[in-house]
């Protein structure tokens, strides 16, 4: 009966083992999340940048590399070759907090030594904490411990999603490098979604102080010079996203006008102390910003904006250096705390603007 009974525990431990490694096998074969190398035979599926991104930073090699929130998922790398005439990457964490961004850096710079790296500075993200940060990014995939791949090798989810990638592939479903997690045409860029999209906030009494964000924006900024000190040999051109107009309507009723500011002023004291870094405020841009048919909410903007900030960066416009930050942005104050957000809820504005446009729209209500 013992003998039976230890028969029956062997069998059953080497049906487990079998089965973990043949799970293993179909991961590292696959590798869902381009962990080890980006396929040749197959098209990729992306289904989590947080999953996908370390992937992405080892194993494709690129001279200029873009880093950003959900506000950068609609650049594509072609573009950027096509503006800069280098191999090129986009890396985003939607919604991302930076010292996610910092894990995500180090598998980038362990990996290779990029000549341009282009960090969107989301003013959002740049004065808040990691407060609200969760554990969605698995450290597995983005430390140097080789042990605990273990936990990518052997993990049903990771498993389903390699079926799933050979499913996809099966049905025409697979998608390239360059596509993959774009979604600008998945949305109608129009002042109509813009104004769908945006809750505007009720106005406050008072105004926040202007050192609110601060100690928020510095934490954050220490992340980033941390990459820009390591690696002098990289330029690193940071750049403010255009943001709506929308944005600063949103920021002057919730009374953030001139703690933001202060956030955006302190950033470029301490990058503009750098060699290696350039700096562009375009959330300053008012053909773009201005213009709501390029957005679908208050923040994200089309596709062919982002075709515009490249060469805008190219060309060198909308640059900040510490002669003119400043003031440029003092200017910008002056120039969002007086403008007439009210006629964008004026249905003869929308009248006049598709008459303007040859647009046979119903107005906006």
């Amino acid at each position: 009966m013992k003998r039976a009974y230890r028969r029956w525990v062997c069998s059953l431990l080497a049906g487990v083992l079998v089965m973990l490694a043949l799970c293993a096998a179909v991961v590292y074969v696959v590798d869902p999340c381009l962990y080890y190398r980006i396929p040749d035979r197959w098209q990729p599926v992306f289904f989590s940048e947080r999953y996908q991104m370390a992937g992405l930073a080892r194993n494709v090699e690129a001279d200029t590399v873009l880093v950003g929130t959900s506000m950068a998922a609609n650049y594509r790398a072609s573009q950027m070759e096509e503006v800069f005439g280098t191999p090129s990457l986009r890396l985003t964490i939607p919604d991302g907090y930076y010292s996610e961004f910092d894990k995500l850096m180090n598998v980038l710079f362990r990996a290779q030594t990029p000549e341009r790296l282009i960090f969107s500075m989301d003013p959002n993200t740049l004065i808040r904490d990691e407060s609200g940060l969760t554990e969605a990014m698995p450290d597995y995939l983005y430390n140097t411990n080789p042990l605990d791949d273990i936990e990518y090798l052997v993990n049903k989810d990771v498993l389903y999603y390699s079926v799933y990638v050979l499913m996809a592939n099966c049905w025409g479903e697979g998608e390239t490098v360059d596509e993959g997690f774009t979604w600008d045409d998945t949305e109608w860029w129009n002042h109509l979604s813009a104004l769908a999209g945006y809750e505007r906030p009720e106005a406050v009494a008072e105004m926040l102080p202007a050192d609110t964000y601060l100690e928020e924006a510095s934490a954050n900024l220490d992340v980033v010079e941390s990459w820009i000190t390591a690696h002098p040999d990289t330029e690193f051109d940071i750049f403010f996203p255009p943001y709506s107009i929308l944005y600063w309507d949103k920021t002057i009723r919730l009374g953030q006008t001139d703690a933001v500011f202060s956030a955006l002023n302190l950033a470029c004291e301490r990058l503009l102390a750098h060699d290696n870094v350039k700096l562009y405020g375009f959330l300053m841009d008012e053909d773009i910003v201005l213009n709501l048919d390029n957005y679908c909410d208050h923040l994200h903007h089309s596709g062919q904006v982002c075709t515009q900030v490249l060469h805008l960066l190219a060309e060198g416009e909308y640059r900040l250096t510490e002669d003119n930050a400043a003031d440029a942005l003092a200017q910008w104050r002056d120039f969002v705390v007086h403008y007439d957000y009210e006629k964008f809820w004026d249905e003869d504005f929308w009248i006049a603007w598709n008459e303007e446009h040859g647009i046979g729209e119903e107005p906006a209500s």
